[in-house]
């Protein structure tokens, strides 16, 4: 009856509940992104405050599903944001406006550029996060790259509720279907692999090897 009941709330009787934190420790953190190179904007803290928005993120599936996705994250992330150095895009000049959804671009045309872990962008995904968090952020899109917390936020609500990054991680899709929903229009479907998709492989299984996991299969988007 209870195996019954757990199964009618969404709970696999083969899940091991665990929590980002119980496998991403300070310890970890800090190996994946050295205090001497990653930006102190970036704390363990706050990435630990961000997650508990979503508990279902790095907790879903077996201890070896749950360890893939925080690899599979936290390597997109390195990519992003170059080991956590940058909090916003280098190029700040490209035009990240697209108003055919019927979103306009009240700070600018060129206010839209990345920031954040992975480097929230586009009016519209700045509009449909502000909504999620009850903050105009189509208005003021800075506010992702001036406190913490929101910042981790952004990434993992992207993550969760944005793209299919999460589900292609927990229904064993592979990890090339999340460089294809973060930015697979530069980096997929070119015949082979684009160095940065590559960087993003070659962090994905370094960061499975620290945590004791393997990487799967489907790692490319080639």
């Amino acid at each position: 009856m209870i195996m019954f009941m757990l199964c009618l709330l969404g709970f696999s009787p083969f899940s091991t509940l665990a929590s980002p934190s119980s496998i991403i420790t300070v310890s970890v953190f800090r190996k994946f992104f050295p205090s001497n190179i990653a930006n102190p904007f970036y704390t363990y803290n706050d990435f630990i405050a961000a997650t508990k928005y979503y508990p279902t993120f790095g907790s879903s599936g077996s201890l070896d599903v749950q360890k893939r996705e925080l690899a599979a994250y936290f390597a997109n992330v390195k990519q992003e944001t170059g080991t956590l150095q940058y909090i916003r895009e280098i190029n700040r000049n490209n035009v990240y406006c697209d108003t055919s959804r019927g979103i306009p671009c009240p700070a600018g045309t060129k206010a839209y550029y990345g920031r954040g872990p992975l480097q929230l962008t586009w009016n519209y995904n700045y509009d449909a996060a502000g909504k999620a968090f009850n903050m105009n952020l189509l208005q003021n899109p800075d506010q992702v790259a001036q406190n913490g917390v929101l910042s981790w936020r952004s990434s993992v609500w992207f993550w969760m509720q944005n793209s299919n990054c999460h589900t292609a991680i927990t229904q064993n899709q592979g990890f090339g279907a999340t460089i294809r929903a973060i930015n697979g229009g530069q980096e997929c479907g070119k015949g082979s692999e684009t160095q940065p998709a590559q960087n993003r492989i070659n962090y994905y299984k370094d960061f499975c090897s620290q945590l004791g996991v393997s990487p799967g299969g489907n790692l490319g988007c080639a």
